[in-house]
This record gives structure tokens, C-alpha cells and sequence, in this order.
């Protein structure tokens, strides 16, 4: 018997959209070396490991060439993957020990929600030439450890972004994020994210980048709860809510597939 996995598209309510990602169920310690390897082979934007040792499950979560430290997406499929396999009783909420301390989801009707750490973004100044990887200048240029976050003065301009990511991953390894107030009654906000350091040119839907995204649009609409689109073309919704130092993430999940890695 192989190990069993299973493509999970999160932030979706039906299959092809959302984000896929994979989740490997471990029978035992794998080196990083392996899972770097099936990340790969899967080439999806993550796969996440879930390894139940002593009765804790740990998780870690490998774009096809890096390790991340947080990835809302891939949690939100393995708590689904558990649920749906039998793993987990769906009375139970998941709680996961990973990279980023501890992280948990539970469900809310066909919704699950995950309790992930808030993210702070500061004002910063571009570095020199990074803005001409971009067609459009924004309205606000912040940043964190991780990414550049640019508010951009219209949901269109983020829509119809196209930057230069060649350009960009030169200048830096910090990923982008685009963002604007929504134009439409269906979300309060919208946002792409690129992450081409990582081996991702476009992220479909990125549930950490909402950890950055929803205090500061909280703080900035003066909502406590909100509802967020990721444009990207597969696209998704997302249900946000800032907790003090912790970000609510929602999101619907649906199974692509599911088999056994020989």
C-alpha cells in the first residue's frame, strides 16, 4: 500500500476553482529531502505533510521548490482531508503543531475556519527600481518579513495587473501582494499574490497573505468582519475576521482527487 494524498481545491465551493492543493498523509518521519521531492511532482503551489506523532498532528507545507513557514490554503485542505477520510471526527476541530506555532480549524456548517497568526505590514519606501516592475503606482507601499504589500486605487487595477516578476524577483525575494477596496457588493476587497522566489508566479487564492490583509483592511474599512475575493483566474472568496494578534480565515473545500504515492 502506498501513502495515501489527495488534491484539495480550498477556497472553493465547487472543483477547478479556488486553489489546489496536495495533502500527504505520513505513515512515519519522511526527510525534507523526500517531501521537497513530492512537492514537486505534484507541482502544485503547496503540499502539505500531515504526520500524527503521539497523537499530535504536525504539520509542514512545501511549495515544488521551498519549504514555507505558513500556508493558509494547504491547512485548510488537510483539515478537509481529515474530516472527509475519517481521520478526524467532524465534531472535532483540527489542531495542527507547525512552523508557525500552533494553528487550528473547525467547521462552521459547509465553511471551515482556520484561527491563523495575524500578520503586521509597516509603511515602507520601495527600493530603487522595484515600481518598475509594476504598470501602476499605489496608493500605499507596505511590508513585512515575508512580502510587499501595495493598495492599489482600484479593484480594475488589480484585476488587470501584470507585473514584470522577472524584474521584480531580481530586485527581491519578498513576495507581492496586490490589493484594493471592492467595487462590488460581493466583498469588501480584492487582491492577487506573487510569489515568484517561492516557484509561484501567481498564487490562486493565498489564505496567509489574508492574515497581513485583514487587519489592515479592518482598520481601513472599520469592519470586524469581512468578505475578501482573490482575483487570480481560478479565484476564490474568503471569510475574514481579525481577532486582536489572530486572523479568522474561511473558506469552502472541495476533493479533486484522491489515490495512493507508491
Amino acid at each position: 500500500m502506498g501513502l495515501p494524498v489527495c488534491v484539495v481545491d480550498a477556497f472553493a465551493d465547487k472543483p477547478f476553482t479556488g486553489n489546489p492543493a496536495g495533502v500527504v498523509f505520513l505513515d512515519g518521519p519522511r526527510d525534507d529531502a523526500w517531501r521537497q521531492n513530492v512537492a514537486a511532482e505534484l507541482n502544485l503551489s503547496e503540499t502539505a505533510f500531515v504526520e500524527n506523532e503521539a497523537g499530535a498532528l504536525r504539520l509542514r507545507w512545501f511549495t515544488p521548490t521551498v519549504e514555507v513557514p505558513l500556508c493558509g490554503h494547504a491547512t485548510l485542505a488537510a483539515a478537509h482531508a481529515l474530516w472527509e477520510t475519517g481521520r478526524l471526527p467532524a465534531s472535532c476541530a483540527a489542531r495542527f503543531e507547525t512552523k508557525s506555532g500552533a494553528l487550528s480549524a473547525r467547521r462552521d456548517g459547509d465553511w471551515i475556519v482556520l484561527d491563523l497568526p495575524a500578520l503586521a505590514v509597516r509603511p515602507a519606501k520601495p527600493p530603487p527600481g522595484l515600481l518598475a516592475a509594476l504598470a501602476d503606482t499605489p496608493l500605499a507601499f507596505l511590508e513585512n518579513d515575508g512580502v510587499y504589500l501595495l493598495e492599489m486605487d482600484s479593484e480594475e487595477t488589480v484585476r488587470r495587473a501584470d507585473p514584470n516578476l522577472a524584474a521584480w524577483s531580481a530586485l527581491t525575494r519578498k513576495g507581492l501582494i496586490l490589493t484594493a477596496a471592492a467595487r462590488r457588493a460581493s466583498h469588501d476587497f480584492v487582491s492577487r499574490c506573487f510569489f515568484p522566489a517561492e516557484g509561484i508566479p501567481e498564487d490562486p487564492v493565498t489564505g496567509s497573505a489574508h492574515c497581513a490583509l485583514g487587519p489592515y483592511w479592518a482598520e481601513r474599512l472599520n469592519k470586524p468582519v469581512l468578505t475578501a475575493f482573490q482575483a487570480s483566474r481560478r479565484g476564490g472568496f474568503l471569510l475574514v475576521r481579525p481577532k486582536g494578534g489572530r486572523v479568522e480565515v474561511g473558506g469552502r473545500a472541495v476533493t479533486a482527487w484522491s489515490g495512493s504515492l507508491a
